[in-house]
């Protein structure tokens, strides 16, 4: 059964695609579809609650929440899959070195995932950002910094397998060299259980960057993510509940819509779940 049939079967998976489909459309669109800039001010008109002027409301500096809600779902978005990809490239080729070269390699690198993995790793992003500063390069490469671990502990159980099998043996033995065998050959047959890892990273890594702009060291104003929002709406929940209940709810429905589109992509990409997706 095609992969597609097999993923339609999941309605959640389906509907969790729509959703990050069109909360992405409507960010990189934010300019077209939105009324006022994420930072506009309108002090005569601050914390006004959701009507028909503002859809949901305005914050303390009189800004149009709507529009700092799709603004900061590029932000957010944005650092959740380049820092997934950040850890993809490193992860992956980390991973794949250490479990088909073995030895001191393989050694190496699980030495240095141990070590990152005995480490806090948002205390270790804290650090780095006081470094890097706070702006985009710099929370990416602080998440990242952290998040390739999983990946390259995935790729090397993988790699490890997979250099066992009769066609990377009958590769070895025509001469073909170590690199080309793993990018030619392994990786390719590996993308199922890394696409998947991949989009269960995506929303780890959204809630990340929220908790650091939460706490002040996310991004600098006038921009924003959905952290920011909440660390801005929290101040003031009592009273202006709205200011908090939007982004929040958004957050947390975009980091559910990731982790139901990654059980659907498991269950069709992965091997080891095909057998009960079919039956």
């Amino acid at each position: 059964m095609p992969a597609w049939k097999r993923f339609k079967k999941n309605k959640l998976a389906v509907v969790s695609l729509v959703f990050l489909c069109l909360i992405s459309m409507m960010a990189v669109f934010a300019p077209v579809i939105t009324t006022y800039s994420y930072d506009e001010q309108n002090i005569e008109q601050r914390l006004e609650t959701p009507s028909r002027q503002y859809w949901m409301g305005t914050d303390m500096l009189g800004r149009d929440l709507y529009s700092r809600v799709l603004y900061g779902a590029r932000m957010s978005i944005a650092v959740g899959v380049c820092t997934a990809l950040f850890s993809l490239v490193v992860g992956t080729l980390l991973g794949a070195l250490a479990g088909y070269r073995g030895g001191w390699t393989d050694h190496l690198v699980m030495r240095g995932v141990d070590l990152f993995y005995i480490f806090p790793s948002l205390l270790f992003a804290i650090i780095l950002m006081m470094f890097l500063g706070r702006g985009f390069v710099g929370i990416i490469l602080a998440l990242g910094a952290t998040a390739w671990v999983t990946q390259a502990r995935l790729v090397r159980a993988q790699v490890l397998q997979a250099r066992e099998l009769a066609y990377v043996e009958a590769a070895r033995a025509m001469g073909v060299r170590s690199i080309p065998i793993i990018f030619r050959h392994i990786l390719p047959n590996l993308w199922g259980p890394i696409i998947v890892s991949l989009t269960m990273q995506i929303p780890s890594n959204i809630m990340a960057e929220s908790f650091l702009s939460f706490i002040g060291l996310g991004l600098q104003p006038p921009f924003s993510s959905w952290g920011t929002l909440a660390n801005e709406g929290f101040r003031a929940m009592r009273s202006y509940p709205h200011l908090i209940i939007f982004p929040g709810t958004i957050l947390f429905v975009t980091m559910l819509a990731f982790n139901y589109l990654g059980d659907g992509l498991r269950d069709v990409l992965d091997p080891h779940n095909r057998e009960g997706v079919i039956s």
